[in-house]
C-alpha cells in the first residue's frame, strides 16, 4: 500500500509580553485555537521578556508599550540591537495615530490596537510572520500622507522625540526632576535640559504650564501608560 506523506505544519513559537494577565492568559486562549500558532512563553515586563527570549528563541513577540519599569518603546530598541531579525507586534490599547509611527520607527513590525479583537489580532500576527508590516487602513493612509507631504498638521506632541515623550508623560503623573532622573537613571541635569525642549516645542512659557499641560494629557489616557 501506498504510504501517504503528510506535510509537518510550520508552528510558529509565541511570546507575549503584556502586564495584564487577564489579557496575556485571553490571548494566549486565542492562539491556542490556531493550528499554526504556539505560545511558548509570557512576560510582565522587560527583563522577565529579554530573559524569556533568550531561553525560549520565539518566532515573534507580541508586546504592549504599557510595561513596568521600562516600556515596551525601549524594550523594541533593545530587541532591534539583540536580535535584529525577530518580528515583534505591537498590541496596545492607545491610539495608534499617537504610538504607531513611534513603535515602528524604534524597530516594531506592526501595530494593532486591542480593542480591533481576536481577527485582526491573527491577521496582524500572520502578516507580520510573513514579514510585512501591519498597520490599520487608517493609519497606513495617514502614514503615506505624512511622507507624500500631503498630511493635516501633525500634533504637538508628535513631534517629541521617544525620550522627550516619556519625560512629558513622567511629568504628567506627577514626577518632579529629581524623580524623573532617578526612573531613566539619568542626571537631574538632563532631565531639565530635556523640560525646556518639551516646553519649547509645545510652544509653553514656563514650566507649570507644562506641568498643567502634561497632567490634562495624562488624564485624557487610557489607564496604565508607558510611563507608569
Amino acid at each position: 500500500m501506498e504510504k501517504r506523506i503528510t506535510k509537518k505544519m510550520d508552528v510558529k513559537r509565541v511570546l507575549i509580553v503584556d502586564d495584564h494577565p487577564v489579557f496575556r492568559e485571553g490571548l494566549a486562549g486565542v492562539l491556542a485555537r490556531e493550528n499554526d500558532l504556539k505560545v511558548v512563553g509570557q512576560a510582565n515586563h522587560a527583563r522577565q521578556a529579554l530573559t524569556a527570549i533568550e531561553q525560549l528563541r520565539p518566532d515573534l513577540v507580541l508586546l504592549d508599550v504599557s510595561l513596568p519599569g521600562k516600556s515596551g518603546l525601549e524594550l523594541i530598541k533593545d530587541l532591534r540591537v539583540l536580535y535584529p531579525d525577530l518580528p515583534v507586534l505591537v498590541i496596545s490599547m492607545h491610539d495608534e495615530t499617537l504610538y504607531a509611527e513611534r513603535v515602528l520607527r524604534a524597530g516594531a513590525n506592526g501595530y494593532v490596537m486591542k480593542e480591533e479583537g481576536p481577527e485582526k489580532i491573527l491577521q496582524a500576527i500572520r502578516q507580520v510572520l510573513s514579514q510585512q508590516t501591519y498597520v490599520s487602513p487608517r493609519m497606513s493612509a495617514r502614514i503615506v500622507n505624512s511622507f507624500s507631504g500631503h498630511s493635516q498638521k501633525t500634533s504637538l506632541i508628535s513631534r517629541l522625540t521617544d525620550r522627550e515623550f516619556e519625560i512629558f508623560q513622567l511629568i504628567g503623573k506627577g514626577n518632579d526632576s529629581h524623580a524623573i532622573a532617578r526612573h531613566l537613571n539619568v542626571s537631574h541635569k538632563t532631565v531639565d535640559t530635556h523640560r525646556c525642549h518639551i516646553k519649547d516645542k509645545l510652544k509653553l512659557v514656563s514650566g507649570m504650564e507644562l506641568i498643567c499641560y502634561a497632567v490634562r494629557w495624562v488624564q485624557t489616557q487610557p489607564a496604565n501608560d508607558p510611563a507608569e
